[in-house]
């Protein structure tokens, strides 16, 4: 992955307080975080097999 060059904004005692990025890069992040909530919702959802998997997607078809 390629980074862009990071612009941050100071306050007056030169403390980091803000970050400047190119808005592709920010939609980038926005979707990352999306997939991670998502992920964190269905982390005890039950697991199926592969078999389990393909048996449904025949009836469906």
């Amino acid at each position: 992955m390629q980074t862009s060059p990071q612009q941050y904004i100071v306050d007056e005692n030169g403390k980091k307080i803000s970050v400047v990025l190119p808005f592709s890069e920010y939609q980038k992040m926005q979707e990352d975080m999306h997939d991670l909530m998502i992920i964190a919702e269905r982390k005890n959802e039950d697991t199926l097999s592969i078999a389990e998997i393909k048996k449904r997607l025949g009836r469906s078809v």
